[in-house]
């Protein structure tokens, strides 16, 4: 709840009184002692409650069999005994709280609690220890001095078991982390240089193991495969229910499953390297974080208490005054009740808990978000910024055509161009990679190597300087591209990308790469746009090519031939007119964009910077990750304004009614006890309200 406050050990928080969460990802919330201890206390004072709570209802059972034994002068001793326990023991842990908010001066939950029991208790040990030195006022009609062990024992044990309640539904709110933990297999099969192969526990696994997975197993570590072939289940990364069929140096993701065929993998990352590991470190991280919504219950928070304590005060003074005999005893009862039935711990749980499920239901979508704050900010956006490839294509380009300008053969033109394009991430070096490959074109060491973000590479091969990029790169170099700008114009307006290449300050060629429009993108920019979603297209890519993608996608909003600041300015400009901006892209030359945006949004399958500045990531790599988290958002705040209506309207109405508002016109008293389990049913009814977020569906 107060993701400020750090220990090096378990404790209770200072601010709020409740249990501190681990930081650990692998402990999930990590209540397991503080359960046991509650369960332990609310069994114990629930066998001593019991009587006690049969006496005090005693007028109600048929025959008043108990009459005599309740008339007895040794029946408040009895009380007393069974009460003492109750009080002293299983209600210790509320009075340390809330005598450390008293030290200091931060009123919580606790603080009521603790004044509430302990006035009862203590007004009652003191009735039974000196009662006949009691003035009239403190007297019934006949003459005898109340006392409230009972409500002092019942409140006590409602509220244990309000605790044990709400401790086993935050097990359940972070019940993702521990299906995450659970994904990876506890032990990996390794081979052998000999050829030998045995099982070995997961820890035991190191980078460059060779390892063997059969049908049916779960992947161990992240890796390639070495030999042979499989058919894997991504679906807890991806949410992509298709097997994705894997074959020799393809990478498999630790945790997911072989369906098919045998392998062998090089181990590559292990531990807390893992996809895994860093998926179920992500999301522990977004669920221990503070939303800014927060900070609105925490101002309120800080009044209340005090608040109540003063309505309490008031309480008692007015019925101590007025009130019917004995005055005095109606004073604490209805002071106490305030004090309980006020308790702010609904209020206190109803923003973290709708964090916790709502971030650990986007993890099981393949939605990660880094922080509260950015799934709070995701459901104001209106605009969202697409970088093209990569983001709305595949990312997957392929070389499909070389035109060369008479002097150069192609295939010398494209290992020229491959021995550049090797030390690029971007999807269109790949693709030049590739087609070199496959065409037999050799690729050489490099030397002088200079990259621009963007736009394009230089350096020496073979003793020739190359430069390969855009044509605003090549002017940039000094090079005229204007003999070859009537194909290269071509080839934009079929949609492909065209990267040019000059050999020794000469233009000498081009080549057509053509990245397809993903399958998924059509269908998730209708639901973008049938939430309201304003879309935007900003890509380095010539202008032509990117206005033939726009055109398939309905996408009026077009920026193209982009450097990383031209990307940036887009979204500082959309900012300025008054728009929530989100980024979705996938590149290195992406990430002064993303960072600026309201919220980044990085496609899963991208580049590491640009994830590691994205507040959003979408592991699948589509946009039906956009999708799912721009709904997952808005379900989570508007789950947390329900939750915060429903502890501040139980406040408003009850503490009036608790004050005894319905007595003067109904005769209607809220009895203490009621109070108790009042204050504990809304803090399990929030919780409750939370957990549907683990239900919602998320439209791809």
């Amino acid at each position: 709840m107060h993701a400020q406050v750090l220990r090096d050990r378990p404790g209770t928080c200072p601010e709020c009184g409740m249990a501190l969460e681990s930081v650990s990802a692998g402990s999930g919330n990590d209540d397991g002692a503080e359960l046991n201890s509650m369960t332990h206390r609310f069994k114990i004072c629930a066998l001593l409650t019991l009587p006690l709570f049969v006496l005090a209802m005693s007028d109600l059972i048929p025959g008043r069999p108990f009459d005599d034994f309740v008339a007895a002068p040794w029946a408040v001793l009895i009380q007393l005994l069974l009460a003492s326990p109750v009080v002293l023991w299983g209600a210790w842990p509320f009075f340390r709280r809330g005598l450390d908010s008293v030290i200091r001066m931060r009123p919580n939950m606790f603080t009521l609690l603790a004044t509430g029991i302990g006035s009862a208790y203590v007004y009652s040990a003191v009735a039974a220890a000196i009662g006949d030195m009691f003035p009239d006022a403190f007297r019934g009609d006949r003459g005898e001095v109340a006392v409230y062990f009972e409500a002092a024992s019942v409140i006590t044990t409602l509220v244990l078991l309000g605790q044990v309640l709400e401790l086993k539904a935050r097990h359940r709110a972070g019940a993702a982390i521990r299906e995450l933990l659970d994904l990876a297999p506890p032990q990996a099969r390794r081979v052998q240089s000999d050829g030998a192969e045995d099982d070995v526990p997961l820890d035991q696994v190191v980078v460059g193991d060779r390892l063997r997975v059969r049908p049916g197993e779960k992947i161990p570590v992240d890796g390639f495969i070495l030999e042979g072939s499989g058919v894997v289940d991504e679906s807890m990364l991806t949410g992509e229910p298709v097997p994705v069929a894997k074959e020799t140096k393809d990478h498999v993701t630790g945790a997911t499953v072989n369906q098919n065929g045998s392998f062998i993998m090089r181990a590559e990352r292990i531990g807390e390297q893992t996809l895994l590991a860093q998926i179920v470190a992500q999301v522990r991280r977004a669920q221990l974080s503070r939303a800014p919504i927060q900070e609105i219950t925490d101002t309120v928070a800080a009044w209340f208490v005090p608040a109540v304590i003063l309505v309490a005060v008031a309480t008692f003074v007015l019925w101590a005054c007025f009130g019917p005999p004995p005055a005095v005893g109606y004073a604490l009862l209805n002071a106490v009740a305030v004090l309980i039935i006020a308790c702010p711990c609904a209020l206190g749980l109803a923003t973290p808990v709708s964090i916790m499920v709502g971030t650990g239901r986007g993890a099981r979508a393949g939605v990660l978000f880094r922080n509260a704050a950015t799934l709070q900010a995701l459901e104001r956006v209106n605009t969202i910024v697409f970088d093209k490839t990569g983001t709305l294509t595949r990312g997957e380009a392929r070389l499909i055509g070389i035109e060369t300008t008479g002097t150069f053969g192609e295939t010398e033109l494209l290992g020229l161009s491959a021995s550049l394009e090797r030390a690029s991430e971007h999807p269109l070096a790949h693709a030049i990679v590739h087609g070199a490959a496959t065409r037999g074109a050799k690729a050489d060491e490099v030397t002088s190597f200079e990259s621009v973000t963007g736009m394009g590479a230089v350096g020496v091969v073979r003793g020739r300087r190359v430069v390969v990029g855009s044509r605003s790169f090549l002017e940039q170099q000094g090079i005229d591209a204007a003999p070859l700008l009537p194909n290269a114009e071509v080839r934009h307006r079929e949609g492909q990308t065209v990267v040019f290449v000059a050999l020794d300050g000469v233009i000498a060629g081009i080549m057509g790469v053509v990245d397809p429009i993903r399958d998924t993108t059509h269908d998730a920019l209708r639901l973008l746009s049938a939430q309201g979603i304003e879309f935007v297209m900003a890509t380095g890519d010539n202008l032509t090519t990117a206005r033939t993608v726009a055109d398939k996608l309905q996408i009026e909003a077009v920026h193209a031939e982009l450097l990383p600041e031209g990307k940036l300015d887009v979204v500082v400009s959309l900012q300025r007119a008054g728009r929530v901006v989100a980024m979705a892209a996938d590149g290195i030359n992406d990430a002064p964009a993303l960072a600026a945006a309201d919220v980044g949004i990085a496609m899963g399958t991208g580049t590491d910077v640009a994830i590691q500045t994205a507040g959003v990531t979408a592991v699948r790599g589509d946009l039906t990750g956009v999708v799912s988290a721009l709904h997952l958002s808005r379900a989570t705040m508007t789950n947390v304004r329900q939750n915060l209506f429903l502890a501040l309207a139980y406040n408003v109405a009850a503490v009036p009614i608790a004050a005894g508002a319905l007595y003067p016109s109904f005769g209607i008293l809220l009895n203490p006890m009621i109070a108790a389990a009042a204050m504990s049913l809304s803090s399990v009814s929030v919780i409750a309200n939370a957990l549907r977020l683990r239900q919602v569906k998320l439209k791809c």
